[in-house]
């Protein structure tokens, strides 16, 4: 990483109030270039809190564009940070209007051009394309990485039809805790108290709303622009990391996009949840400021970049690689896509009874039925650079799953999304097949590839729970995530199949296992054909290279923890009661721990996930979440400080939730509150 400190302007930073229709202010921290010509405008627009928790990697950012003449500008969302208002619900239709004015704001501004862009990651990525469908006009041009185009089967709630237990839960109770925290005293003086009360008495956890819409309605589709592709004008940078889990993103916006003559680029590497120039693991990492630099001024500023010259995808193709939580730097090399689908992309097809079986066989069919802890090793939802946070060696989640095995007698590569075809015959109306995509060294050790998973209520389409017919066969199929991968020869390609993903899936209460029909079941891989060397295709993927990361020099804050969060605990860990048959694996998410801020602000943050399941009971499943923030400022004698507590359970027809927050001005404490809910069981 190379840090500088000049640019060809001068920077100053500004903090002020946008005010809307209402009434309302929002707060703005602005990193403005010093020149008495008006500028292009770059927006982030997050609940995140810009006076804190973003604030590092803010300064990662928002100085290098003003530096190159951008007016540089970060907005918290209503209701949180140092903005007015109550939070409301994740992309609702207040923090649209909301952000809609702001970009109106900023373009009437005497500084500014008329001319905005906007870029984010995940909430400000999706709140970037939800705001280019809504065509404010001085919006042209977004950034978007790791970010969804679709709220229901693509984001932090459902997977395939099924609820996600690890991020449903998880998210929900991070954002609990945002919820909850207090504006700064350092913006609002001594009316920060009657404000922090005011936005504690309007808020509702957002638990409660996203586990009572268990199947693709109108509530998931406000928000997802794979509705409407052609609401979007504004030209699209879509950027992710093969380890996260919003990559699909990427494909379906520079194949719809692009097919509706937008102007769209891709770009996907061997990243995790983190901007692609950020010191966090995996790398390689990119010069992405520069890359997005280049964008700006295209679309921006009208200068002759070259952007659009360059391939419609660019993206990384991993190599072989053994299994572990954390990679340094990950093996493979760039590629090039002029269209997709791509031409250079062929499906192929392994049916599952030519594979090596791990079940015993019956008329050709197998029973799939799972042990409820299956999944132990399927890694963090999110990977956000930390040590423990990739899937690790699948061969204990192998063996309680149905494998299927083919010897790979020649390398070759996948790009894009595989699929699963299955028949099957169901003992209960209710239940979910799993896959994993799995790469075999000839030591026997086993690396996660891809995933899928089909809850089968949803076969029919993720907008209505259908139950499985008991006792009759079913055809069915389900998408892989989307890959880059090269498997090598004398390695062996398993398809892994369960019927249980914990945590990642909450299990369904009917859990009896799955026959499967080998000879109507397959596997279809999008091989890449490799391209000879010496051929345009080949010269066109060596002809991808990046510079390496550059950044300004950043925030000068303290972590006096010798670390970050985590250095209390281990970060994941999974224990095992024998006689109880129960699994018990508890996660700190290791966002930042302790930190002092230039300005003397001082800022904890700790938390803790644990989730429980029985071997053989579904209906054992539960989940909880802990949190513990404060902010202090010694030297005015100011500090606020709170607990949130998320918990999940369930019977065979109904969820339990309980949500519990504590909130203290010194060590009174100003607000308490318990929500909790009964949720039917529709799908999940």
């Amino acid at each position: 990483m190379e840090y500088i400190k000049d640019f060809p302007y001068d920077t100053t930073i500004v903090e002020d109030w946008i005010p809307l229709s209402d009434g309302t202010r929002l707060w703005m921290k602005a990193w403005m270039p010093v020149t008495d010509e008006p500028v292009p405008a770059l927006l982030e627009y997050l609940p995140y809190r810009a006076g804190d928790w973003t604030a590092p990697r803010d300064h990662e950012r928002h100085p290098y564009y003003a530096g190159h003449g951008y007016a540089s500008i970060r907005v918290d969302i209503r209701g949180h940070g140092n903005s007015e208002g109550i939070p409301g619900d994740e992309y609702d239709a207040q923090e649209h209007a909301d952000g809609v004015e702001v970009i109106n704001w900023i373009a009437s501004q005497d500084w500014c051009t008329g001319k905005l862009g906007m870029f984010g990651i995940s909430w400000g990525g999706f709140n970037s394309l939800q705001l280019a469908a809504l065509k404010p006009e001085p919006l042209k041009a977004i950034v978007t990485t790791c970010s969804t185009d679709d709220r229901y089967d693509n984001d932090v709630h459902y997977f395939g039809g099924s609820m996600l237990a690890v991020d449903m839960h998880a998210w929900a109770a991070t954002m609990l805790a945002f919820e909850s925290r207090p504006p700064d005293i350092r913006v609002w003086g001594d009316k920060w108290l009657d404000q922090w009360q005011e936005r504690l008495e309007g808020m509702e956890p957002y638990i409660d709303e996203w586990m009572s819409h268990q199947v693709r309605d109108d509530y998931w589709k406000h928000g997802s622009v794979c509705e409407d592709y052609d609401a979007i004008d504004a030209a699209v940078l879509a950027v992710g990391g093969w380890y996260d889990p919003y990559r699909d993103t990427v494909l379906r916006l520079v194949e719809q996009l692009s097919k509706r003559g937008k102007n769209v680029r891709g770009l996907l590497g061997p990243w995790a949840h983190q901007y692609p120039d950020r010191d966090l693991r995996p790398g390689p990492h990119i010069d992405f400021l520069g890359e997005t630099l280049k964008w700006w001024g295209t679309w921006l500023k009208d200068e002759d970049t070259g952007v659009m010259e360059e391939p419609l995808l660019r993206t990384w193709i991993t190599d072989s690689l053994p299994p572990s939580s954390f990679y340094e730097e990950i093996p493979g090399r760039w590629v090039a896509e002029t269209s997709w689908p791509s031409p250079n992309i062929r499906p192929f097809e392994l049916t599952l009874d030519d594979g090596q079986v791990s079940a015993a066989q019956t008329g050709g069919a197998v029973l799939i039925n799972s042990p409820q802890n299956t999944g132990t090793g399927s890694g963090r939802y999110f990977p956000y650079g930390n040590t423990a946070d990739l899937p690790t060696d699948q061969r204990e989640d192998d063996g309680r799953s149905v494998t299927f095995d083919f010897p790979v007698g020649q390398s070759f590569e996948i790009l894009g999304n595989g699929s699963v075809l299955v028949r099957v015959k169901s003992r209960a109306e209710k239940g979910q097949i799993y896959a994993r995509l799995v790469d075999v060294a000839p030591d026997g050790s086993a690396t996660l590839v891809t995933r899928g998973n089909l809850n089968l209520s949803a076969r029919e389409g993720r907008d209505k729970a259908v139950p499985m017919p008991v006792g009759e066969w079913v055809d069915a199929v389900f998408p892989l995530t989307g890959i880059g991968y090269h498997f090598k020869a004398g390695h062996i390609l398993r398809l892994s199949l369960s019927t249980a993903y914990w945590p990642w899936i909450w299990p369904q209460p009917e859990a009896q296992g799955l026959t499967l029909d080998l000879a109507q079941s397959s596997l279809v891989l999008p091989q890449r054909r490799i391209p000879m060397e010496g051929t345009d295709d080949a010269k066109l993927d060596a002809s991808i290279t990046f510079d390496p990361p550059v950044q300004p020099v950043g925030l000068d804050v303290e972590y006096p923890e010798a670390g970050r969060a985590g250095s209390r605990r281990p970060e994941r860990l999974i224990s095992t009661d024998i006689a109880a048959r129960e699994t018990i694996l508890q996660a700190d998410p290791s966002y930042g721990g302790t930190r002092i801020y230039p300005d003397g602000l001082h800022f904890t943050e700790d938390s803790v996930e644990r989730y429980w399941i029985n071997w053989d009971d579904p209906t054992s499943a539960r989940t909880e979440a802990e949190w513990k923030v404060s902010l202090e400022r010694p030297e005015q004698d100011w500090k606020a400080s709170l607990t949130a507590d998320t918990r999940i359970s369930c019977d065979a027809d109904f969820f339990y939730t309980e949500s519990i927050v504590h909130c203290f001005n010194k060590d009174e404490e100003i607000f308490s509150k318990t929500w909790t809910k009964k949720i039917p069981r529709e799908t999940s």
